[in-house]
């Protein structure tokens, strides 16, 4: 088979499983299981062929009119560069690895097959995206993932959690797909195509008369889909969906798409200045935000979640310095260890026996019931962590790097503000990231919270995927620098000297800070009240262990009630716990701007629709009415009475025509 045949299967192979899945899943559950596995394990096999085949040499390219607009033509066509063979790869291995794990996690789930359909159809449409030569092509697989996520978010939708998450998530994304759509109309009319190359050959002959607003439309439809401030609230909540899902969404697929999107058209954006100190300053202001906000999270999917928005604001902030090398190359590292973190949590929520969100404050002896999750998800941390020689250092050292190359002005792809921006924020969240990394580690591996039942063993197609991606989480980063500058333009991805030693001390210092607070709160747990309960021997010793705590940690907030007092994340932030601990207000602030304005807008509409409009159309039914009414008064039957009125009515017309007479 050619190459463009096999890269046209990628896509359909996933779409027709998934609509298999949904035909064959109440009338022949057996074949469910493979019909959700086969087709993505294959459509895995067929992208790592095609990225072979393609190898970091031109990009392939096939296009065929798809249908007549009678002005810009839309095409059905195939762009396969270095860029996207890669992120093809990954997209199939996360997404078999999330089919494999869910056969296990969701086995008494009496909705998996639509589930298992719903992720196929999801991946089917991430492949669309990587692939596809057409911006509308593209826009389709868009969003078909955003209605997929909206889905998938509200599995358990007998929840209102769930609900309330998918509408969130489709509203929020929504929000910023309508200027993207603009801005992509707009992009093409000033391109005179959709179709990529065309894009990118405008743009090199300055051909685009309205770059700025062009790049900041595109910029508003990345910020909702990737999740970048101000339209990342969406993300967090979406963590009420299936734990499989949360890694397939925050690893390979839908906030994937954003920064693949202005990586594979970063030279749109590099058209304008000012839109690149936007997105500078969009993931500068990402990266420290989420990187609070992780640290003060008691759920362990919630604070995966915060990780996910500020390691795509590292990418984002590679993106703004104009190396989409880097990018990407993040992307890749990324997408393996947080599929590999969400899954291990998925295992800790496994092995608690539900399937919804876990509380770290409450987790206890987790490290012996559950091996393969613990020693799994401490590399994946690790690797989050950007600890050499873990996969996480080196790509996002290719960040900081990237950016110091704009600062010390080695290129000229970005202006020098972005760098500095970009170069600060990441040193400042590398050093939050480690804080919470390691914050995680121990709350959910040597808590003392109370110890949930043990409910056995966990399957083993749970537990084997995460070994699967524990490899590239180790290994990626260091097999990097040999084979992917073939893919990645030629471009140099190995780390500078200067932010190595910088961001390697700084992310150490994160978690030896941690490591102290929990140390120095675990000590405080067991010497104050024994204090305490020395000098009140009468009293209740876990109520005097209580209030010794809550008296001698003011400032760590009211760590008393929580079932793990040693949270050191109380103590590293202060009086900026409680903020970060809601995200800062921003949802309500969204409420205020947005949400009541709108309800507002709808209960007077409603009022008019009752009040006035109801009313005319009341009066126009009530008017006839009562006409009728009096008529059929009149009908009484009685003949005399019609006679006596025949002869009023005579009476009254003769004494009118007199008057008309004598007046004339």
């Amino acid at each position: 088979m050619t190459t463009t045949t096999l890269a046209a299967l990628v896509p359909l192979l996933p779409f027709l499983g998934a609509i298999a899945g949904l035909l064959l899943g109440r009338t022949a559950p057996g074949f469910v299981r493979p019909l959700a596995v086969l087709p993505t394990l294959t459509s895995l096999a067929l992208a790592a062929v095609v990225a072979v085949r393609q190898g970091g040499d031109a990009a392939v390219t096939a296009a065929t009119e798809l249908t007549p607009t009678g002005s810009i033509p839309i095409e059905l066509s195939l762009y396969i560069d270095g860029f996207a063979a890669l992120v093809a790869v990954l997209v199939g291995t996360v997404a078999t690895c999330v089919q494999i794990y869910s056969t296990g996690y969701l086995r008494e789930d009496p909705r998996y097959p639509s589930y298992a359909a719903l992720v196929s159809l999801f991946t089917s449409a991430m492949f669309l995206v990587v692939y596809s030569g057409d911006l509308i092509v593209l826009l389709v697989g868009w969003e078909v993932m955003g209605i997929c996520s909206y889905f998938l978010v509200g599995h358990y939708w007998e929840t209102p959690e769930a609900r309330a998450a998918s509408l969130k998530a489709f509203l929020v994304t929504k929000l910023g797909d309508v200027p993207f759509l603009i801005g992509l109309f707009a992009l093409a009319t000033d391109a005179g195509s959709f179709e990529i190359t065309k894009v990118l050959g405008a743009v090199a002959h300055d051909g685009l008369d309205h770059p700025t607003v062009v790049a900041l439309l595109l910029l508003a439809g990345v910020a909702g889909k990737s999740a970048q401030f101000p339209l990342h609230t969406w993300l967090p909540d979406a963590m009420a969906g299936p734990t499989p899902v949360s890694a397939l969404i925050h690893a390979a697929t839908m906030v994937a798409a954003g920064v693949y999107f202005i990586a594979r058209l970063l030279p749109v954006f590099e058209a304008s200045a000012a839109a690149m100190v936007v997105l500078a300053v969009m993931a500068a202001v990402t990266m420290v935000g989420s990187g609070l906000a992780a640290l003060a999270q008691d759920d362990i999917k919630r604070v995966l979640a915060y990780s996910t928005i500020g390691q795509l604001g590292y990418m984002t902030g590679a993106l703004a310095v104009g190396d989409r090398s880097a990018a990407v190359f993040h992307l890749l590292s990324h997408g393996a260890f947080k599929a590999l973190l969400f899954l291990a949590a998925g295992v800790i929520i496994h092995a608690a026996g539900t399937n919804s969100l876990a509380a770290m404050s409450r987790m206890s002896h987790l490290r012996d019931r559950i091996p393969d999750a613990y020693w799994t998800m401490t590399v994946a941390l690790l690797a989050l962590a950007a600890i050499p020689p873990f996969s996480g250092f080196f790509s996002k050292e290719s960040v900081l790097g990237a950016a110091e190359d704009v600062t010390t002005g080695h290129t000229e792809h970005a202006p020098g503000a972005a760098g500095w921006l970009i170069l600060v924020a990441g040193l400042i969240t590398a050093l939050l990231t480690a804080a919470y990394a390691t914050r995680l580690w121990l709350l959910a591996f040597r808590g003392r919270g109370a110890e949930a039942p043990d409910h056995g063993r966990q399957p083993l197609s749970m537990t084997v995927v995460l070994w699967v991606l524990a490899v590239p989480s180790l290994a990626l980063g260091a097999l990097a620098y040999a084979t992917l500058p073939d893919w990645f333009d030629g471009n140099d991805l190995a780390p500078t000297l200067t932010t190595s030693v910088i961001g390697t001390g700084v992310a150490l210092a994160g978690g030896l800070l941690t490591y102290a607070a929990w140390s120095h709160l675990r000590v405080l747990a067991v010497v104050a009240p024994m204090g305490a309960v020395a000098a009140h021997p009468e009293g209740d010793a876990a109520q005097v262990e209580a209030e010794a705590i809550a008296t001698h940690a003011p400032a760590y907030g009211d760590v008393a009630s929580a079932p793990d007092p040693a949270d050191p994340g109380r103590l590293l932030l202060g009086p900026l716990h409680r903020p970060a601990a809601v995200g800062f207000h921003i949802d309500a602030v969204y409420r205020a701007l947005f949400v009541r304005p709108v309800q507002g807008g709808a209960s007077l509409v409603r009022f008019l629709d009752r009040e006035v409009v109801d009313t005319y159309v009341r009066g126009a039914g009530t008017l006839p009415r009562w006409l009728g009414a009096a008529v059929r008064r009149a009908q009484t039957g009685n003949v005399q009475t019609y006679v006596s009125a025949l002869l009023a009515g005579t009476v009254v017309l003769a004494v009118a025509a007199l008057l008309v007479a004598s007046g004339a």
